[in-house]
């Protein structure tokens, strides 16, 4: 069993920059992808970014050349570099790994002056 903990979220203004980052913990050694969805209340969750065990990447548009996603060097880690943020990145982002697909508990991020 996986158990992931997410942590860095809060408030900032917008055009400020947080980082995210989520652990995980267990039987890690099969994960292939790591990555962030974010939810909205009353609105669908959406794929943020992910990252695969060789590196490759994928970004949701809206938040390409802002986003970057990373992972550390243990691969039990991924990182969630949020740079020039917006009031429409405001969410719950939930960290995700896969497989065995497990979701952690999600970390608030508020984008507000």
């Amino acid at each position: 069993q996986v158990q992931l903990v997410e942590s860095g979220g809060g408030l900032v203004q917008p055009g400020g920059s947080l980082s995210l980052s989520c652990a995980a913990s267990g039987s890690i050694a099969s994960i292939n992808v790591m990555g962030w969805f974010r939810q909205v209340p009353g609105q669908q969750r959406e794929s943020v970014a992910y990252i695969r065990s060789e590196g490759a990447t994928h970004y949701a548009d809206s938040v390409k050349g802002r986003f970057t996603i990373t992972r550390g060097d243990a691969k039990n880690t991924v990182f969630l570099q949020m740079n020039n943020l917006k009031p429409e990145d405001t969410a719950v982002y939930l960290c995700y790994i896969s497989p065995p697909l497990t979701w952690g508990k999600g970390i608030q991020v508020t984008v507000s002056s």
